[in-house]
């Protein structure tokens, strides 16, 4: 679940992260009473969940409270397009005046699971504001990592060596220590899947900030963390992945004219793949999960036909838990109810298998029955074209 700069920033001031003042507003006159009160000089940005704001004209400064209200006035209700948004960019609703800072040095710090070593990882790196996938790019030396056990936390002694590594002057390396303590502190504790300043800055007299921040939670935590739930913004998420987890389903929308419905992520992976290898495009991944019941099945299958781009539909299932009657039955009453006139093409395997083909063929649908995973991506590719 993402959440927005200033929730993150909220989070972060509670274990002892250093952020500059500020206030959240959504009417432009409320931006100068902010302004007024932040004194005067302040940075208007754009509240959205996604980064490059700056580039699309969604971060503006301004000298006083008049120009706090212009720039607040020009922002919201603006589509805000940047290389994260994709072309039809986002609505932006709310705005946050913060005060401005004396800026000498920007730095990035960040939190990732590391895989591999199966531990967090700290990264910094003294090229703060950019995206650290450029800079990893450019110069993967240029980023300095250190590996914590979530249990210990990142140690002071580590904290340490990356502020020396970043080239922090000695007057600002206690601050420097506590910022990126209590950043390990909050990834661990809120159940983060990522935890990034950027930039962090070095004003000229050696104080340390996080002028931007960035959280993203871990979905499958959230039960340890009810009052976290109460962060997330709808208006941020696509509407039908947001209609999808009202009935436990996992959809994100792509953009191709092949909808797929799997139970599995990694069959969902796979089922993806050889979509393309036949020569189409998925529009969709949808997981409905090893335990789907025909209610769900249902209304996963409603979701897929609401996207516009569909031309053909994929479903393709390893009955295990997830019997393949109880799919049959489902995607017959959901075909039924929409009136369905897509092209439908079903490969299952599994348990109940005999009678899920029998429950499909004797419900009189123009359903197509395919023998294998690429059989099936054949004939619906072939149906899109």
């Amino acid at each position: 679940m993402k959440i927005h700069e200033y929730q993150a920033k909220e989070l972060l001031r509670g274990f002892g992260v250093a952020v500059p003042r500020g206030r959240v507003v959504t009417q432009a006159a409320d931006a100068a009473a902010a302004a007024r009160d932040l004194g005067g000089r302040v940075v208007v940005k754009a509240q959205i969940h996604a980064g490059g704001r700056g580039q699309g004209g969604g971060v503006k400064l301004a000298a006083d409270a008049g120009e706090a209200e212009k720039a607040a006035r020009q922002i919201l209700g603006m589509t805000l397009v940047t290389h994260q948004t994709g072309p039809e960019g986002r609505l932006v609703r709310k705005v946050l005046v913060e005060e401005t800072a004396n800026i000498a040095r920007e730095l990035y710090l960040g939190i990732v699971l590391d895989r591999t070593a199966g531990k967090p990882v700290f990264m910094a790196s003294a090229a703060g504001g950019m995206e650290i996938e450029e800079v990893a790019a450019k110069d993967p030396n240029a980023i300095l990592k250190a590996a914590f056990d979530p249990d210990a936390g990142l140690q002071p002694y580590q904290a340490r060596g990356l502020a020396f590594g970043l080239g922090l002057p000695a007057a600002a390396l206690s601050a420097a220590v506590k910022i990126m303590t209590g950043l390990a502190r909050a990834y661990v504790a809120l159940d983060c899947t990522l935890a990034e300043i950027n930039p962090l800055i070095l004003t000229a007299d050696h104080q340390v900030v996080a002028l931007d921040a960035k959280i993203n939670l871990d979905d499958n935590a959230l039960f340890r963390h009810p009052q976290l739930r109460e962060l997330r913004d709808l208006n941020e998420e696509a509407p039908l992945e947001v209609e999808a987890s009202k009935y436990g389903l996992n959809y994100i929308k792509l953009d191709g004219s092949v909808a797929c419905m799997v139970n599995g992520a990694g069959l969902a992976m796979a089922t993806m793949d050889i979509i393309q290898y036949a020569g189409g495009s998925p529009a969709n991944f949808l997981d409905v999960g090893g335990g789907a019941n025909s209610d769900q099945i249902r209304h996963a299958f409603e979701i897929l036909l609401q996207d516009p781009a569909v031309r053909a539909v994929l479903i393709n299932i390893f009955g295990g838990i997830l019997r393949c009657d109880t799919l049959a039955t489902g995607v017959v009453e959901a075909a039924r109810a929409v009136q369905l006139k897509l092209p439908l093409v079903i490969r299952m395997e599994g348990t109940n298998v005999e009678q899920g083909r029998a429950i499909l063929a004797a419900s009189g649908l123009p359903i197509t029955v395919a023998a294998d995973m690429r059989d099936a991506a054949q004939k619906v590719v072939a149906a899109v074209h």
